[in-house]
């Protein structure tokens, strides 16, 4: 058995090796290819990529939650002085896979910048810069790693992490590939592109760029802003490794209990608990998972019928992301009868309704946000619409937390009978009450209802073009926020004074 956990680290270190150096080789090509570009061309996918690696290496260890093998903390038994501690760990990280692989993209970019009209010492100690501060922020991620977050990384921490770079990645590279270059760059990525060169993201090789096309007033600045960032991070560093040397680890770290999963992660009160139960159910039970996979399919289906009926695909793309975000704040409304003979957790352990609320739209928040979050830009992209970037966010935002609102209230008021845990999703039980008829009606009704103005005010921006798009946003996350939380208050004070009656709902549905 051993043999083989050996055997499988051995075929999936190799693999990771394998898709290492395709990835290096790729980017050095691409590097290469840039020589015969023109210089605002190579400038921006320069200075871009330069500030995407530097905010890896930084954040990347905070991301993965790799054990740091240079951790200062394991050689302070050998008596190492605290002084040269920083520097030799720094010069260590250099011999690691992911360092060979920035010195090899590093080189590539050094012959760049030559071709560019960079003189060749400038562009050698541009590179080596490069190298250097990447490595520091490397270290200096796996140091803030080890003191902010649990030592035993567990896997709900990491995809809360995953989900939050989705949430804000994906859009932005979405929103960057949809510009059409055709030789010359779009404005909107030159101003990015400036910024970013006189910011210690990216101001290390915006200051050879700069020498290459002969603004010294750039070179000057850049050049500062590139010392200051080296010695700012190199201060990190020597303080984090002071503060890891010099002192004890938290409590809390020692007392981590592995396998409790979201309920470790989450807040220790009634919330959390909820949240946490909520979760595990909505993650594991078929019944939820079957909901989660049907609303994105609902969502796109509703393109065809609408191109066949003759609207226009301009139009008719705008219509997915409010309706699986209306959806999405649907999908609760009968959560009470899910949750079965379990309900009687919360009714017995004397949970304020308003915690019971608010911790049961935690997981369907972390899955619909997500999802909205990238179908917003893949349906502005293939349209051309960015400006209505704002008003679909504040759109989806008003149905999504109207929705879950209005659920919170009527999954207390109006609770109907679904199948049981372990039965089919799409098995449909027997009802002894005409309530669960109107229940899910109402819901979805009074969501649109009130997102009325958000939707008409939506209309108008697509009409008059970006008119109303500070009014839709705006009106839009405010509608929703205000549901959400009355439906939460009013929603907790019908399940305080109906839990005898919700108990016996769910041991007679």
């Amino acid at each position: 058995m051993f043999g083989a956990l050996r055997g499988e680290h051995v075929v999936r270190t190799v693999v990771r090796l394998l898709i290492v150096i395709a990835a290096t080789v790729t980017v050095c090509i691409a590097l290469m290819s840039l020589a015969s570009a023109p210089l605002p061309v190579a400038r921006t996918v320069v200075v871009l990529a330069a500030a995407a690696t530097l905010l890896g290496f930084l954040i990347g260890p905070v991301l993965t939650g790799a054990a740091d093998q240079l951790d200062p903390r394991r050689f302070a038994i050998f008596g190492v002085d605290v002084r040269q501690m920083p520097w030799m760990l720094a010069v260590a990280s250099l011999v690691s896979v992911p360092s060979f692989a920035l010195i090899a993209v590093a080189v590539c970019v050094a012959l760049l910048l030559i071709a560019l009209g960079t003189p060749w010492p400038i562009a050698v100690l541009v590179c080596v810069l490069g190298v250097v501060a990447s490595a520091i922020a490397a270290r200096i991620g796996m140091a803030m790693s080890a003191l902010l977050l649990p030592e035993r990384r567990s896997r709900e921490l990491s995809a809360l992490f995953v989900l939050a770079v989705v949430v804000i990645a994906f859009p932005v590279a979405i929103f960057l590939g949809s510009f059409e270059w055709d030789g010359q760059v779009p404005f909107a990525v030159a101003a990015l592109t400036d910024v970013l060169g006189y910011t210690p993201l990216a101001a290390i090789p915006s200051f050879g760029l700069a020498i290459a096309a002969g603004d010294s007033s750039a070179a000057w600045l850049s050049g500062i802003v590139a010392l200051v960032t080296l010695g700012g991070l190199w201060a990190w560093w020597t303080w984090l490794v002071r503060r890891l040397l010099t002192s004890t680890d938290r409590p809390a770290t020692s007392r981590e209990r592995a396998g409790l999963g979201w309920f470790a992660l989450l807040p220790s009160n009634a919330f959390g608990a909820i949240a946490a139960r909520s979760l595990v159910y909505w993650l594991r039970d078929r019944r939820y998972i079957v909901n989660f996979v049907i609303v994105p399919i609902a969502g796109v289906l509703t393109v065809f019928p609408l191109l066949v009926a003759g609207v226009p695909l301009y139009i008719a793309a705008l219509v997915p992301v409010p309706v699986m975000a209306l959806f999405f704040g649907w999908l609760p409304h009968n959560d009470v009868a899910y949750d079965s003979t379990a309900l009687w957790i919360h009714v017995a352990s004397g949970v304020r309704g308003v915690s019971d609320r608010l911790g049961r739209v935690i997981p369907i928040s972390l899955v619909a946000i997500p999802v909205l979050a990238v179908a917003i830009p893949l349906t502005l992209a293939p349209i051309e619409s960015w400006y209505l970037l704002m008003p679909m966010i504040g759109l989806a935002a008003c149905l999504f937390l109207s929705g879950l609102g209005l659920s919170s209230i009527l999954s207390v008021t109006s609770p109907y009978a679904v199948s049981r845990p372990g039965d089919s999703p799409f098995q449909q039980p027997q009802r002894s009450a005409s309530r669960g008829g109107y229940a899910p009606a109402i819901a979805f009704i009074a969501a649109i209802a009130v997102s009325a103005p958000t939707i008409w005010l939506f209309i108008m921006t697509v009409i008059t073009d970006d008119a109303y798009n500070p009014a839709t946003f705006w009106v839009g996350i405010g509608t929703g926020v205000v549901v959400l939380a009355l439906g939460a208050v009013v929603g907790g004070r019908i399940f305080d004074r109906g839990g005898e009656r919700l108990m016996e709902f769910v041991e007679t549905a």
